[in-house]
């Protein structure tokens, strides 16, 4: 970036109504070049201890290979598929001692301290650009019910409540590599937000709805209202629910600024296809 910004940034995770947790959020600031973000969401499945252990192994891999990583000389692109799929590989080993098959989804982007942000996708959780309180772009979903608004055969607000929402057609973990999507924004500015979230949370929205409450409220304000907004549209029979928010804003009248972009952080909210339960 040439001009001098800052990142305001919260997390939010709930159980819903389940009895247990399995989805999994993190937005990690790189120890050592200011201004380098990872933000992942990954969503678990295969019962108590699977879906947990799955989205678990999703987030060690993500830390670990962040922590490696150098804007300055290493692709942000190939970091992010390597992500995908050394999780893959490790979440297919633990399926050995869990009582189901484990598999996760997974929604990750990598913002550099050059402004330029790249991100990847396997699954049905999502990714979100906002710019001045519209939608620029999201990630489409690998699943049946996608795959049907492709060609046509539903619209979004249809495959929303299709009784077969729930059928992914790819994701970590299952006998099929993973697919994995990525997509780069060349440079971000001010007035964009990112929001990373698994189906729990936007599958109660609408994007008009989803612009704005990140345009109108900051991140920690929106996350706790979407996820309470969630919670109540859900009427008892809401998933867990997972989300990491990033606003880029602009640094006014700073004398002294660091190059790149410092982070705001806040504390978090107290082969087939795969059926998420």
């Amino acid at each position: 970036m040439t001009k001098a910004f800052r990142l305001i940034a919260s997390t939010g995770i709930h159980k819903g109504d389940r009895e247990y947790q399995q989805d999994q959020v993190a937005l990690i600031s790189h120890e050592r070049h200011n201004g380098c973000v990872l933000g992942v969401v990954a969503d678990g499945m295969g019962g108590r201890s699977g879906g947990r252990k799955a989205s678990d192994q999703v987030m060690m891999t993500a830390r670990q290979l962040f922590e490696r990583y150098s804007p300055e000389t290493d692709d942000p692109a190939a970091m992010l598929k390597s992500m995908v799929e050394e999780a893959h590989i490790v979440i297919r080993l633990t399926a050995i001692s869990a009582e189901q098959e484990p598999h996760s989804t997974i929604a990750a982007f990598l913002i550099n301290p050059r402004g330029d942000c790249h991100w990847v996708h396997a699954g049905d959780s999502r990714i979100y650009h906002f710019q001045g309180g519209r939608l620029t772009h999201r990630t489409s979903d690998h699943s049946y019910v996608q795959a049907l608004v492709d060609r046509g055969e539903l619209t979004e607000a249809e495959a929303n409540n299709h009784p077969h929402s729930n059928i992914l057609v790819g994701c970590l973990g299952t006998e099929s590599d993973p697919p994995i999507t990525t997509h780069m924004i060349a440079q971000l500015h001010p007035g964009d937000t990112l929001m990373a979230c698994s189906d729990g949370v936007w599958h109660y929205f609408s994007p008009t709805e989803l612009a704005s409450v990140v345009e109108s409220l900051s991140p920690r304000e929106a996350t706790e209202f979407l996820i309470e907004k969630a919670r109540t549209r859900a009427r008892g029979g809401g998933d867990n629910l997972s989300l990491v928010i990033v606003k880029i804003e602009a640094l006014v009248e700073e004398k002294k600024t660091v190059q790149g972009m410092g982070m705001g952080t806040h504390p978090s909210v107290p082969a087939g296809a795969t059926s998420k339960a």
